[in-house]
């Protein structure tokens, strides 16, 4: 049977290349809000920190309808660390919208998500987005798309995918780049004609895949799949099964069910074959289970999700200030929140550290941890993290580490800059192009030689260059890398930093902190570019005397302190240090905060 009525598909691309913006304009003109309703930009993005930050972190389901189709459109994230949610996503559709920006062409999440796409055999609509900027280059970018799928193994049908040219903002689109279009209708009738209807027999026993998870306080867990095969009811009894393990199966009832309108979920009694659907009730269900018929329990194969490769620890926050700004603080609040992340994200791993009140969080890089934490803070939690470090492997008895393919576009004249200071990070050059002004370079490099090296970057290229990497597998261990060449300069005392210790302070580095913070003795008050570590008073107030000496008086005058980000902080840090996370402050400290009992340990270690 062929749903006819129905069109299941994902929108997929590298990161702000326009995907969220187009679903906006596909929602208006699919007519799921009134001509008068105020709505915001990138309405899909609807978690703060995807707001603030301008990308997409969770992949989302909405829906709109055209000719009297209902299309399911799912909107994907576009950064490398959160692939695992674009890789479960496309077993839940039939075909994908490719977008591709019309001046940076196909970048390297264009690569990994294709890739995916095509080795599941889906039908393919390339987008050229953004063809309205003054520097589009849509018939080279076009070239590129087609280099990309023959070099991708693309089949003969999916090399002839049509080729729309788009404006997500001005809600366009059109078949040549020369015409401009007034709407998206040739966007909607392409998607009719070019995706394939979902098929599935419906008088078959229920099959149901389930490919994500949401939460909700009220009802629990809520999951989401599309109906391979059958029907489903609202309140049937299903049994839960899963692939991996055969021969293990639970029953569980289907206790509410809802279709995907538009932006809401809308309360339906049943759904059929091809329908994407969200459903409660079901204890413990996770990414991966397949629900069947009670008489015929046939799970469904799932994608294998790939390994995370960098871990942080997560420990209970032990410093003088514990306690003051979180909400959430001992290692069962912890202990908690990360398993309830691990029923949504399948990227990330979990596991008790050496200690009861330390967890080991493994993910796909910076950005997905960093996101945890944020996301964490937010809600109330306080706790303290370690340095990432790289996950290892052994593979026919060689150490092996993850390797990045790390894709950068910089002005010709920080080229030497960036080639010396990747060369000693144990870089692999793999190419360098012209690019106009500037050069595109290509490096396979160990994921442990960029922790750290993002800021160091931008510093090498003024805050003009790009860089971009994605996963690129397992090599033999490449040897030392050296590590950071700044020290700290680290608070001496407990107290409040005030004006005068901090001028004397600031003498040895850039401090990252104002006058008016509290410190306590251990505490990470700025940087030293000598590369050792300095104790310094910030605390230290001028001596009031009867006896007056010229200018001693005057104003003291402080450099502007250096205010870290998390990201920043998580770069920073050293081996021997920890970042303390609160609600209110971030800050940075060593794990040993007595000065003495540290000078000691050093001794011991010379």
């Amino acid at each position: 049977m062929k749903r006819e009525d129905l069109r299941n598909i994902a929108i997929i691309a590298h990161v702000d290349h326009g995907k969220t913006t187009l679903v906006d304009e596909m929602l208006k003109q699919g007519g799921v809000f009134r001509d008068n309703q105020a709505v915001a930009d990138r309405v899909m993005d609807s978690n703060d920190l995807e707001r603030e930050r301008g990308i997409t972190i969770l992949a989302k389901n909405t829906a709109a309808h055209w000719k009297g189709t209902k299309i399911n459109i799912v909107d994907t994230p576009g950064h490398a660390d959160f692939s695992g949610e674009v890789e479960r996503i496309l077993k839940m559709v039939n075909g994908v919208l490719l977008l591709v920006d019309a001046f940076e062409g196909a970048m390297p999440q264009t690569r990994f998500v294709l890739e995916k796409a095509l080795e599941m055999g889906h039908q393919i609509i390339v987008v050229v987005n953004k063809v309205d900027r003054p520097d589009a280059r849509p018939l080279e970018v076009v070239d590129e798309v087609l280099e990309l799928l023959i070099e991708l193994g693309a089949s003969d049908e999916q090399l002839d995918s049509p080729i729309l040219f788009c404006s997500g903002r001005e809600g366009t689109a059109s078949l040549t780049p020369e015409e401009k279009g007034t709407d998206l209708a040739p966007l909607f009738d392409k998607i009719l004609d070019q995706i394939p209807a979902p098929e599935g027999e419906e008088d078959q026993p229920l099959q149901m895949l389930v490919s994500s998870i949401d939460y909700n306080d009220f009802v629990g867990r809520i999951g989401i799949g599309r109906i391979e095969r059958g029907v489903i009811h609202q309140n049937e009894e299903v049994a839960v099964c899963n692939f991996h393990e055969q021969g293990i199966i639970r029953k569980g009832r289907v206790q509410a069910l809802f279709a995907i309108e538009g932006l809401n979920r809308v309360p339906v009694t049943e759904a059929k074959v091809g329908d994407i659907v969200c459903f409660s009730g079901i204890e413990g269900v996770t990414i991966g289970e397949t629900l069947c018929s009670t008489d015929c329990p046939e799970p469904l194969p799932f994608v294998k999700i790939s390994e995370p490769t960098l871990e942080m620890n997560f420990m209970v926050n032990n410093s003088p200030f514990a306690g003051r700004e979180g909400k959430f603080v001992t290692s069962r609040h912890i202990r908690d929140r990360l398993m309830r992340e691990l029923l949504k994200d399948v990227s990330l791993r979990v596991e008790e550290g050496e200690t009861a009140d330390t967890f080991k969080v493994a993910g796909r890089g910076e950005m997905h941890l960093s996101i945890l934490i944020e996301t964490m803070r937010r809600e109330g939690y306080e706790f303290a993290v370690s340095m990432p470090h790289v996950l290892y492997k052994e593979i026919d008895g060689v150490k092996c580490e993850p390797i990045e393919q790390v894709f950068i576009d910089v002005p010709e004249d920080c080229v030497g800059s960036v080639v010396e200071r990747l060369g000693s990070r144990k870089g692999e050059m793999l190419s360098m192009e012209p690019n106009g002004s500037r050069m595109k370079l290509q490096y396979l490099v160990p994921a442990r030689g960029l922790i750290g090296y993002k800021s160091d970057f931008l510093t090498a290229t003024r805050g003009e260059g790009v860089m971009n990497t994605i996963f690129h597998g397992y090599e033999p261990y490449k040897g030392d890398i050296p590590g950071r060449s700044m020290g700290s300069l680290i608070a001496f005392e407990t107290g409040e930093a005030v004006t005068y210790g901090l001028f004397n302070a600031q003498e040895r580095g850039a401090l990252f902190i104002e006058p008016g913070t509290p410190v306590y003795e251990g505490m990470i008050v700025g940087m030293n570019p000598k590369g050792d570590d300095i104790a310094v008073n910030v605390c230290k107030r001028k001596h009031v005397t009867n006896m007056r000496a010229s200018g001693s008086d005057e104003a003291l005058r402080l450099i502007p302190p250096k205010k870290m980000s998390l990201e920043e902080s998580i770069e920073f840090i050293a081996p021997d240090e920890f970042i303390e996370v609160t609600p209110t402050n971030i800050r940075l400290r060593k794990q040993t905060l007595s000065n003495t009992q540290r000078m000691k340990e050093l001794s011991r270690l010379k």
